[in-house]
């Protein structure tokens, strides 16, 4: 979920935080994750995605999808999600940045927090980042030149529920796991319907961007 960076203070205290060389495998993967423009620089994350384990967007898949059921408790928290991120050297660089505390974490909104734990899970945290923003989350994709608007495997979606491009509007995050080709996509994400994990069917309309990370397999 999002919340206006001015708000994201009282956010945080309150506990309602809104929602976040180049080898020829990663030629291959590089040329498969469409960007905004074709001419657009270079992405760093190629470099860094050299040293990383053999991840396909398949397996990222697998793992994200084989949560699907996960439920958050009564009072909107208490999900693996949460730990993990709380207990993340992110959670306190995320506190530093937006103010508040790691303990606000326990019960926020958590579509993001469950795209970051698949990312590390899988092994790619650096080429597919970490946040419990969403907005900040988009902006880390933009700023590293993997951003763009063609739905693709494995691409971390974001959505605005208004139907908006600005990435300040952003509401909520998850995982394409196809371009259905009638002006939909099938996502997995987290902190959606009733507080779960779910694969669910989203209108093009509602996507913002998409942010690609750097498969490795």
């Amino acid at each position: 979920m999002r919340a206006p960076k001015t708000y994201l203070r009282a956010a945080l205290i309150t506990g309602v935080l809104a929602t976040a060389a180049v080898p020829a495998t990663l030629a291959a993967a590089h040329a498969d994750t469409v960007h905004a423009s074709a001419s657009a620089p270079m992405s760093p994350l190629l470099k860094e995605a050299a040293s990383l384990p053999k991840v396909s967007a398949t397996r990222l898949l697998q793992i994200a999808q084989s949560q699907v059921g996960v439920s958050e408790n009564a009072s909107g928290g208490g999900t693996k999600f949460h730990d993990w991120y709380i207990n993340s050297p992110r959670a306190k660089e995320t506190v530093a940045r937006d103010g508040g505390s790691t303990g606000a974490y326990a019960n926020a909104p958590w579509c993001d927090m469950f795209v970051s734990w698949v990312g590390d899970q899988a092994g790619l945290r650096p080429v597919l980042g970490w946040d419990a923003y969403t907005v900040q989350h988009a902006k880390w994709f933009q700023d590293n030149h993997r951003w763009g608007a063609t739905a693709k495997p494995g691409a971390v979606v974001f959505f605005d529920w208004n139907g908006g491009k600005d990435i300040y509007g952003i509401d909520h995050v998850g995982f394409v796991i196809k371009d259905n080709g009638d002006g939909t996509i099938k996502t997995v994400e987290g902190n959606t319907g009733n507080g779960k994990v779910e694969i669910r069917t989203r209108p093009m309309s509602q996507v913002t961007g998409f942010g690609y990370p750097v498969y490795t397999a």
